[in-house]
């Protein structure tokens, strides 16, 4: 179950083979991956721990980016939007951050400048998910 701060579909196949797919997705739409993080492997490493197949890709499009950062450069804060794809007995789950979530915890006045400003960003996020269905 996908809590309520993330927007998420299920895909066949595994992980390498949901990931290119995804990482297509989000070019379509302005986004590149500026980072992966292997979850699985990491905490094999680290601490010696078996965990599940799990992506995190730190999605950024640099025009959305560029526009919030002008009106608060501590939206970087936020950045970059996650993308998780998680390996399951019947396939991926593919889970991305919800802008307007994100968005909630700027100030007022930045509310106010950027008014719209999540729901664009969210729209092109579910473009990329209704493009993977």
């Amino acid at each position: 179950m996908m809590a309520s701060y993330g927007m998420t579909i299920k895909m066949n196949g595994t992980l390498e083979e949901v990931k290119p797919r995804v990482v297509e997705a989000l070019k379509t739409q302005g986004f590149g991956v500026l980072t992966e993080i292997d979850v699985q492997k990491t905490l094999q490493q680290k601490i010696g721990v078996d965990f599940i197949p799990y992506l995190i890709l730190g999605a950024c499009n640099p025009r959305f980016a560029h526009r919030a950062l002008s009106v608060d450069e501590e939206i970087g804060l936020l950045l970059p939007c996650n993308v998780v794809l998680k390996q399951e007995r019947d396939g991926v789950q593919v889970s991305i951050q919800d802008p307007e979530v994100m968005f909630s915890v700027v100030d007022d006045e930045t509310k106010k400048t950027m008014l719209g400003f999540p729901q664009e960003v969210k729209r092109a996020l579910q473009s990329v998910l209704e493009a993977l269905k």
